[in-house]
């Protein structure tokens, strides 16, 4: 008798457990627009390195082209719009995973980047954008000089040489 009793409440806890995610997938599904269900948006994935004469950024964009891609600077941010279209003839009858949309992005910059120098090349799906660190910003190394004992003085504590 115990084991039916935990298979029934095993099969109704099961049960109420996919009512609750069948409702919630339906819930989901109903948020559409006219066109049918909802549609996940389109975000570039963006990822950043940096040495000490250029800061890298890579947007991954697969699918958008250079006609649907603008970038732009605004003060001291990287935009980056655009818009990642439907393969033609997908507009009805048609089942994805993959989103679509029109995407915008906004990175700030630090300071002491070149930013009249950025460059911009987009390949297989992936925008690389590459941004100078201005050379007065750079890391740079200070000449240590060696003198020998007798060139040294010594400074007492009022401040006078001897």
């Amino acid at each position: 008798m115990l084991n039916t009793t935990m298979s029934n409440d095993f099969r109704q806890n099961f049960e109420n457990f996919r009512r609750t995610v069948d409702q919630i997938f339906g819930n989901l599904a109903e948020q559409g627009t006219d066109r049918g269900p909802a549609q996940a948006t389109f975000s570039p994935v963006i990822e950043s390195a940096w040495t000490d004469h250029v800061v890298h950024l890579r947007a991954i964009v697969p699918g958008v082209s250079q006609n649907d891609l603008k970038v732009s600077l605004n003060n001291n941010q990287l935009i980056l719009e655009g818009e990642r279209r439907r393969p033609e003839g997908w507009e009805s009858n048609s089942w994805t995973q993959l989103s679509y949309g029109k995407f915008q992005a906004a990175i700030t910059l630090p300071n002491g980047l070149d930013l009249e120098k950025v460059s911009c090349r987009l390949h297989d799906g992936v925008l690389d954008i590459d941004i100078p660190v201005s050379e007065a910003r750079r890391p740079r190394q200070i000449q240590v000089e060696v003198g020998t004992s007798d060139e040294q003085k010594s400074i007492n504590a009022t401040g006078t040489t001897h």
